[in-house]
């Protein structure tokens, strides 16, 4: 296979004729051969391609010249879509290869034919734009192939609607279910089973692995080939799912579903409706405990003397509720689903009330309109390692970002693939030439009072000489909204004309469009713009980072993960903190240079790059840029390079 792959990636390659942007690369060409041997050796591969490598192509051409069944498993919807509606279908036309391909996303994102008729029949809704929406994703319904919410687009993929049409794990009725024959779940994973190539997401695949709900599980046994890409959003990930967690928002919409339920099928029965507004007040009860968002370690929640109490509450209407679904379940599937679920959730609510395991934290997350319980494994590398274990298929890691000065030892031990083989191509962008990093001097400790005022006096000389064309990354939303503040106020005062975006002011993608036409726009962004933002050319010449993105030392699982490290004799900051701030820092400096013709500056403000001992280490772990201090060098930069 290795000759047929030399040949796509040569500059005959039949690639050119399918995608106009096509140069031969050598980190591309060597990044396919590896692939391709790791396939043929049904061998684990962890591998790193720095941006511009093509690392999509590198993959998918070994993947498809194979044969067999390939699960592409991605990091955002965004890139699933991508992949299954250009990349595919270009090396697939290329390779002129016979292959079928299928997309795969979680239920949430089909519409539900059972739910969308009890929708209708319910008529109570909040605003008459969810009534508008309804009626358009009836329509919708008759008429879609696919069923999923993104080929509707008059209707926002966040509207509140879609939580009333759409079934989830808890809410679904499976076989039992009067419309399964027209399931559009169903459908995609019958696709899905059929397909050659299937692309879902890493929340997918976790989800299924562990829960096995989602329909990967029964891809997983045919299966040739499992590529990951994005691969550093892995650990967060499979957290997530190897733990356990339970919300407010599941016990509302468990009342909510119980309601619709009693009203259809036990008219008679009183006490039905009665349980679930107890159960529904409860829930929010809970909530109401906590004014801030936020997270917390389980301990912390003796300092609320409102939580026990609180909870034992929502635990008696929970059982309650189950009790009378009991004595109601068959009279119809979606009673005898609902009293599953609040079995389900009370065994749920028992054990997280038990108290802490070894080898487990327990931690509450604080949401705007909901409150979620947490479970979370110390380590997820032994329970991953398993579920990879002892099968005959091959295990593809891929991402921009997995090491450290081409060190992949952190990433091998979180994921538990010290095994795996690991391979390194830099970018082929000529960064020397194309970006400049600058450190400014004299700015404050970064935990100061005046921080980020001191951020943005720095930053108002470089955005005057990029002419706007700005990102200002931040590693905190009020740090954000701050520098927003004296931006609105100092472009006001010196007539600056660049239209100042904030994240949270329109959808990532309507702000990255309103950015891209604009030209000279300066937008300011935190987690959401660090990673998966691409733009080329222009738009976009600086990027401005305040602060090195540590993760905060009060976050529950950070810290238990910490003490553990340090009970065992480690070193948890060089070995844990380091390593993913390193792996962090490298994304949001990977929004710069996007091309080949791409120039600009880094401006990262932490003093810490400099003044610190492990300074060296973080910016040896970036691209080699040209590197300076001196204000009037980085300015200089844009006029030497005609920006």
């Amino acid at each position: 296979m290795s000759i047929e792959v030399e040949r796509f990636f040569s500059a005959q390659s039949p690639l050119a004729a399918e995608v106009d942007t096509f140069r031969p690369r050598e980190q591309q060409r060597d990044m396919a051969l590896a692939v391709a041997a790791a396939i043929r050796d049904n061998a684990i591969l962890v591998a790193e391609a720095g941006t511009g490598t093509g690392k999509t192509f590198a993959y998918l051409v070994p993947a498809l010249l194979n044969g067999g069944k390939v699960i592409i498993s991605t990091g955002t919807k965004n890139l699933q879509d991508q992949l299954f509606q250009k990349d595919l279908p270009k090396v697939r036309g290329a390779l002129k290869a016979p292959v079928a391909i299928a997309l795969l996303k979680g239920r949430a994102n089909y519409v539900c034919h059972y739910h969308l008729e009890r929708a209708l029949s319910d008529g109570r809704f909040a605003t008459r734009e969810d009534i508008k929406h309804l009626a358009k994703i009836k329509q919708y319904a008759k008429i879609s192939d696919s069923g999923d919410k993104s080929g509707l687009a008059d209707v926002s993929e966040t509207a509140p609607i879609w939580m009333h049409v759409t079934s989830t794990r808890d809410n679904c009725l499976g076989q039992e279910c009067p419309n399964h024959k027209e399931c559009f779940v169903l459908k995609a994973r019958t696709e899905a089973m059929k397909a050659d190539i299937v692309v879902v997401n890493h929340h997918l695949f976790f989800a299924d692995v562990m829960l096995r709900d989602e329909g990967v599980a029964e891809l997983l046994p045919a299966c040739n080939t499992v590529i990951f890409d994005e691969a550093h959003q892995l650990p967060e990930t499979a957290s997530l799912f190897f733990g356990e967690n339970l919300s407010t928002s599941q016990l509302l919409d468990l009342a909510r579903d119980a309601r619709i339920e009693a009203m259809t099928s036990a008219k008679d029965f009183a006490p039905l409706p009665k349980a679930c507004d107890e159960l529904d007040k409860a829930a929010r009860d809970l909530r109401l405990v906590f004014k801030k968002e936020g997270r917390l370690p389980a301990i912390a929640t003796k300092d609320f003397k409102e939580f026990a109490p609180a909870l034992k509450t929502v635990s008696e209407k929970l059982s309650q509720l189950g009790g009378l679904l009991e004595k109601q379940a068959e009279r119809s599937e979606g009673l005898e689903n609902c009293w599953q679920r609040a079995s389900a959730l009370s065994l749920q609510l028992t054990a997280w009330q038990k108290g802490d395991q070894p080898d487990q934290v327990r931690w509450l997350e604080i949401f705007h309109h909901s409150l979620q319980l947490n479970t979370t494994p110390l380590s997820i590398a032994e329970i991953f390692e398993k579920q990879i274990g002892g099968s005959q298929r091959a295990w593809i890691f891929t991402s921009a970002t997995l090491a450290v000065k081409q060190d992949f030892s952190h990433y091998q031990a979180e994921m538990g693939l010290l095994k795996a083989q690991t391979a390194c191509w830099d970018s082929p962008f000529n960064y020397a030439e194309q970006a400049m990093l600058y450190v400014p001097q004299n700015l404050p400790e970064p935990n100061s009072f005046e921080y980020t005022e001191a951020v943005i006096k720095a930053a108002l000389p470089m955005l005057e000489a990029s002419q706007g064309r700005a990102f200002l990354l931040f590693t905190s939303l009020r740090a954000m909204q701050r520098a927003h503040e004296i931006l609105t106020v100092e472009f006001e005062s010196r007539g600056w004309n660049y239209p100042l975006l904030l994240q949270g002011e329109g959808s990532r993608n309507e702000l990255l469009t309103r950015f891209r036409n604009l030209g000279n726009a300066v937008l300011l962004g935190s987690q959401s713009f660090w990673e998966g933002v691409d733009v080329r050319g222009d738009a976009l010449s600086l990027v401005i980072i305040d602060k090195l993105p540590f993760a905060p030392p009060d976050d529950p699982v950070l810290a238990a993960r910490i003490a553990q490290l340090t009970k065992q004799g480690r070193n948890a900051f060089m070995e844990y903190q380091l390593p993913r701030t390193i792996i962090t820092l490298k994304q949001g400096a990977g929004r710069l240079i996007r091309d080949e013709t791409d120039r600009g500056v880094l401006m990262i403000c932490d003093p810490r790059l400099i003044t610190k001992p492990y300074g060296k280490r973080i910016w040896q772990s970036l691209p080699p840029m040209k590197r300076t201090r001196i204000e009037a060098e980085a300015v200089a930069f844009f006029s030497a390079s005609n920006l």
